[in-house]
């Protein structure tokens, strides 16, 4: 079988990929290791074949030696390592697979410091502030680095040694069945160092509570959900790790005048009969802290909605304004002086129906349907 090509051992076609080599090697040592075949010789001998084959064609050098020369370029210590080789347990083979992705070996230890979480801060502004733009100060229970120890965790003078349970790596691993599992190591916690006289202050974390003050610039122009991550602002990192982010969610405050959608505002605005008929002016505060002139046109109706460009809001980190929407709301008059209700009578009397078409229109299609009803 030693002597089989390696190709055909693998169940590969010649111009396989490094990806399809893998595959292969994988599901047929899966197949016959001598772990799940106990006691079949044949096994075992296919097991050392593949597994030679798999160590050829996976070195791109062996490879090439192979493709040209055949198993001749093993013999007589050309290349070596294209005999036989001796197995281990079945997890040597996933170790072999899947070594890029576990921690095998010092130089693949994890740091042994652990970045700090992220906070969030939930701030109500009012629309004025949104509009503006605000510098605010926050005051924010939170974890900063241990002053006595500066962040090591250890007390001053001592240090923190590699922990022996998982030699520094921060993973142990446990054999399931053919399956190697990989877990947090109970003794240093993954950070793989351990602290045998730990600072008084932290107990060896690195970091104590503590309120800070911040002081931040809300943009103009943030709209209610708007997020404003300040960089390295979270709670501090254990033993020295870097430290998180702060999230603020901006909030914005009911307003008594306007509402907003985007970058336009909105608001209601009621007028009276007469400026509906005739036409006229209003003047609108604005969030910008001027008096916008709105023009009425003669006969408006109730709910129209008129538009002044570039009164809205400012646009979020960018240029130019949204636009400021007045719907109208034409007012009644509930308090008529004698006068006034004689014109008005004056009035009535001169109407021909063609001064309201839309309720001139609806009673005659009023009257229409009736007529149709008692035919």
């Amino acid at each position: 079988m030693f002597d089989a090509d390696y190709y055909e051992l693998l169940q590969i076609e010649r111009t396989a990929d490094e990806r399809t080599i893998k595959t292969a090697y994988r599901r047929l040592a899966m197949e016959c290791h001598p772990d799940r075949n106990p006691g079949c010789k044949d096994s075992e001998a296919r097991f050392k074949a593949i597994s030679a084959a798999y160590d050829c064609l996976k070195d791109p050098q062996k490879r090439a030696a192979y493709d040209r020369f055949g198993h001749a370029a093993f013999q007589n210590g050309g290349m070596g390592g294209g005999g036989a080789q001796d197995f281990g347990s079945f997890s040597d083979i996933f170790e072999n697979i899947f070594g890029e992705f576990m921690n095998s070996g010092q130089g693949d230890r994890r740091s042994n410091a652990l970045r700090g979480s992220d906070l969030r801060y939930d701030l109500e502004i009012s629309l004025e502030d949104a509009y503006q733009g605000k510098q605010i100060d926050l005051r924010i229970d939170t974890s900063v680095r241990c002053e006595p120890c500066d962040g090591t965790g250890a007390k001053a003078g001592t240090s923190a040694r590699r922990c022996t349970m998982c030699d520094g790596r921060g993973q142990v691993r446990a054999s399931q069945g053919f399956f190697v599992v990989e877990r947090t190591c109970p003794t240093c916690r993954g950070l793989g160092e351990v602290i045998a006289d730990p600072c008084d202050q932290c107990r060896g974390e690195g970091r104590a509570e503590k309120q800070r003050s911040l002081e931040v610039r809300i943009p103009a122009g943030v709209d209610e959900g708007t997020r404003i991550r300040l960089s390295g602002e979270g709670e501090a990192g254990v033993r020295g790790g870097p430290s998180g982010d702060l999230y603020i969610f901006i909030h914005l405050a009911r307003h008594a005048l306007f509402q907003r959608d985007g970058t336009t505002l909105f608001t209601r605005c009621p007028i009276s009969f007469t400026t509906a008929a005739l036409g006229g002016a209003i003047e609108v505060p604005g969030l910008d802290r001027q008096m916008h002139e709105i023009r009425i046109p003669a006969g408006i109706q109730s709910g129209k909605q008129l538009r002044q460009r570039g009164a809205g809001m400012p646009v979020l980190n960018g240029r130019g304004h949204g636009d400021l929407v007045i719907q109208v709301e034409v007012e009644t008059p509930t308090k008529l002086s004698a006068r006034q209700k004689e014109l008005l009578e004056e009035f009535r009397t001169t109407e021909t129906g063609e001064e309201c078409p839309a309720s001139s229109t609806f009673f005659n299609k009023l009257k229409t349907v009736w007529e149709g009803l008692t035919d």
